[in-house]
């Protein structure tokens, strides 16, 4: 047998199926929970990262819900230890990430479940082979955190649900505007970055005009963020500006004078849609839940 023949016979031993794959990355103290959602016919699963004193302790802890848990709930998890570590920290929280749906992309999903109506445009293409792009779902999303998501987290785990928190970003904070239009009492805390306000031509602008109509209080505490560089450019001159849209936007709320109703508002300058999101999410936590 030849050198060659033995080097070769060695090398597929080495890179055959007798090696096991080495292990995945685990994060201490999480959980995943499959959730059904029947009205929607899909299937989800919740990511659940509990605070190092939880095991010992006997306290209830306030909840954070964050959309497009794929990218923010590990990031959620390490700024809550960089941050809450340090003066004058943070207070310790359960975090609940939420899954995009079983068997979709995450763009599928959140072009679905986070935006509130259909999209008139006709050429917008899907990522997903064999299935045509689906929008404004996001009415019986809602209700599946409220019917199925909220209990399941009330029902297993120690947490304060007067102290509810939802962190969106994009998409995800379309989603948190037209919940708290809706059912602004399902959390008590909304951390909002960079929310899609050109969607449909302002529909989201409708909404809060509709609300503003027919009731006298709007009960919630508001975080709105976004960055400096989110607006249109010599370079980009046909973008968004979700940078005035915003500002209008908040100014828009605190024109009702709703007395249950708190807003907070940054820019964070020299950041564009994607940079700003750890941002946001750091000062939103701070303004949310500082260490008491």
């Amino acid at each position: 047998m030849t050198r060659f023949t033995l080097a070769l016979l060695a090398g597929l031993a080495l890179s055959g199926p007798a090696l096991a794959s080495p292990p995945p990355y685990v994060l201490d103290n999480t959980e995943v929970r499959d959730v059904s959602a029947p009205e929607l016919h899909r299937d989800y699963q919740i990511f659940v990262s509990l605070p190092p004193s939880y095991a010992s302790s006997k306290r209830s802890y306030p909840v954070v819900f964050v959309t497009d848990a794929n990218y923010a709930f590990p990031l959620i998890r390490s700024i809550a230890r960089r941050v809450g570590d340090k003066p004058p920290g943070l207070e310790e929280f359960v975090l609940i990430g939420l899954s995009y749906a079983k068997g979709d992309t995450p763009t599928f999903s959140r072009n679905r479940d986070y935006t509130p109506t259909a999209r008139a445009a006709k050429a917008l293409k899907s990522d997903m082979p064999g299935r045509a792009p689906v929008y404004g779902e996001g009415d019986g999303y809602r209700r599946f955190l409220a019917n199925e998501v909220l209990p399941l987290v009330a029902k297993n785990y120690r947490v304060d649900m007067g102290r509810k928190i939802f962190i969106g970003h994009s998409y995800g904070s379309l989603l948190g505007l037209d919940i708290l239009f809706k059912d602004p009492g399902m959390f008590e805390y909304y951390v909002l970055g960079s929310p899609s306000l050109w969607y449909e031509n302002g529909v989201m602008l409708g909404r809060e005009k509709a609300y503003a109509a027919s009731h006298r209080d709007l009960k919630a505490h508001v975080f709105f963020a976004v960055g400096g560089l989110e607006r249109p450019s010599r370079a980009a001159p046909d973008d968004d500006d979700m940078v005035g849209d915003l500002q209008h936007f908040e100014a828009l709320l605190k024109s009702r004078r709703f007395p249950g109703l708190s807003v907070d508002g940054r820019v964070f300058e020299d950041e564009d849609h994607l940079t700003v999101a750890p941002r946001i999410i750091t000062a939103g936590l701070k303004w949310a839940l500082p260490k008491k």
